[in-house]
């Protein structure tokens, strides 16, 4: 995985423990590929680790060349090279190998030398170039391999000997041991960015689907209820001279629909501003059928309704998506039908609640060729409510004239039956 496709930016929330590359994924700490920003840090740490434990080794060992200049300067090169760990991994893990094996022949004392080998090949198989480090590792093992069984007699110091087969074969062991640790942590590393990714997208998905959920609770509340209002102003309007009593009355309808819209309004924002609290009061269902009725009623239209079944409480989710449906269709007759008589079929069953309402037409010059003058909007609500729950949605003309919104609710039955009153959203 490149520097590139590693950066990736915070999903949101707190992790209770992430792994030691996760503080270098943030903005102004580090980069995509598990190393700080500020990488001088690290070398000038290994660079006094390397000349004080050489040095220490150098001073308690024998059998070796005292450092020197040339030493202590091959020394810091390593660490020195690493600042460019980040632009130039491979390059890099190049330079520190050829750096190491040059100090090895020249007979220096062994020592913490080969911490910048270790940091060398981290860096580049973390950056997504260890085909590359395997060749550098490869290059490196051979020249030891030849140094230490072959050029030794032609190398400081003098009468060094031939290295025995277990320290070559230990030499590749732990050469092996680094490459393996090193590709451990890519893996572990490109699995946390991806569990990242993928909390960050399911985030998103989260947010896109409560918002579709807000507005389509504010596009069905305001709907209906605009609607009312809207046809008792104009029968107040209309009749405010001749008839004021029939006026008042229509008023009372308009103040009493503006207030609950107000209420459910209030309540959907509210879930906006405080998101772990849940709402006041209950999600509505089909319980309150009598009152949407009454508010059609009040509107001019007079609804039929029809029940056929044992009714059995309704799981929340599924009672205000069939309550929002009959208010939608309802709201949309009233809006775009020129009749002033509609029908509601109430179908209960073991397992799915169906749901038709009907009105013989014929739509208002308004309505256009869709029922909805909104651009679809109610149509789509309904359709995406029905389909959240495993259901579906037909909407379209009826046979005879008219219109016709056929809904199917599939339920669990077993959670039906559990939940007797309506729950709290």
């Amino acid at each position: 995985m490149s520097d590139d496709e590693a950066g990736l930016a915070p999903s949101g929330g707190s992790l209770r423990r992430r792994p030691p590359w996760a503080r270098h994924d943030e903005p102004g700490r580090g980069g995509g590929d598990g190393l700080p920003r500020r990488p001088w840090i690290a070398s000038v740490v290994l660079a006094f680790v390397q000349v004080v434990g050489t040095t220490a080794a150098s001073h308690n060992g024998t059998g070796h060349v005292p450092l020197d200049h040339f030493g202590y300067l091959l020394l810091l090169a390593g660490p020195v090279a690493l600042l460019w760990r980040r632009r130039a991994p491979v390059v890099v893990a190049a330079v520190v190998s050829a750096v190491t094996l040059v100090y090895l022949a020249a007979g220096y004392a062994y020592g913490p030398v080969f911490l910048s080998v270790v940091a060398a090949y981290f860096s580049a198989v973390a950056a997504g170039r260890r085909r590359s480090v395997f060749v550098v590792a490869a290059c490196l093992y051979t020249a030891y391999v030849l140094v230490t069984l072959w050029l030794y007699r032609y190398l400081p110091p003098t009468g060094d000997h031939r290295a025995s087969w277990a320290q070559v074969s230990g030499a590749a062991a732990w050469l092996l041991a680094i490459l393996a640790v090193a590709e451990l942590w890519r893996l572990r590393r490109e699995s946390y960015v991806r569990e990242r990714r993928e909390r960050a997208e399911e985030a998103r998905r989260r947010a896109d689907e409560e918002r579709l959920r807000i507005a389509r609770e504010l596009h069905d509340v305001l709907a209906h209820s605009i609607s009312v209002i809207n046809v008792q102003a104009g029968v107040a309007l209309a009749l405010m001279d001749e008839r004021p009593e029939q006026a008042r009355q229509a008023l009372t309808t308009i103040k009493a629909a503006s207030k609950e819209a107000l209420g459910e309004v209030r309540q959907v924002l509210g879930t906006l501003r405080a998101p772990g609290e849940a709402p006041r009061s209950p999600a509505p269902g089909l319980d309150r059928l009598p009152e949407l009725l009454e508010q059609a009623a009040g509107a001019g239209l007079g609804v039929e309704v029809t029940r056929e079944g044992t009714a059995v409480p309704l799981p929340p989710g599924v009672d205000l998506a069939a309550f929002r449906i009959v208010q939608e269709a309802l709201t949309n007759i009233i809006r775009h039908s020129g009749s002033r008589r509609a029908s509601l079929r109430i179908v209960h069953r073991a397992r799915e609640i169906e749901l038709c309402v009907d009105d013989e037409g014929p739509a208002t010059a308004t309505a256009a060729q869709s029922p909805d003058a909104d651009g679809g909007n109610g149509l789509l609500g309904m359709r995406e409510r029905a389909a959240a729950l495993g259901g579906h949605v037909v909407a379209g003309p009826r046979p005879g004239g008219g219109f016709r919104v056929l809904a199917r609710l599939p339920f669990d039955t077993v959670a039906a039956t559990a939940v007797p009153d309506k729950e709290i959203r």
